[in-house]
């Protein structure tokens, strides 16, 4: 009777050695997996602030080709603002957009992957 109440206490719960085992490979999965999943949140970061960049860079020639201008006329905000693009975007990342005239691309201020 002693014999069997001593093995289900035993049997109870886990060890701190396998408890420690677990939180091991925890850790090295969460080293792994947070690297990636960072590269791929910038990423995704960098393709919507393109694809915001071709949207302003389609307003400006419609603005352009709307009003007659020529490559060297620099549109404002409120000249493609409601009738171009429904609003200013503005970059996941946090930078700001520059129009520039006609001639150039609109760029933004962190550059990088963040460009047409």
């Amino acid at each position: 009777m002693m014999r069997t109440l001593l093995n289900r206490r035993r049997e109870r719960g886990f060890t701190l050695v396998e408890i420690m085992i677990v939180v091991l490979i925890i850790g090295i999965l969460l080293a792994i997996a947070v690297p990636s999943f960072m590269s791929a949140r910038e990423r995704s970061r960098a393709n919507a602030c393109r694809s915001n960049l071709r949207q302003v860079q389609a307003a400006k020639e419609q603005w352009a080709m709307a009003n007659n201008q020529g490559p060297t006329a620099t549109p404002d905000w409120s000249d493609l603002t409601p009738n171009f693009i429904q609003q200013q975007p503005s970059c996941p990342s946090g930078g700001t957009y520059t129009i520039g005239n006609m001639s150039t691309n609109p760029t933004c201020s962190i550059g990088g992957n963040h460009s047409l």
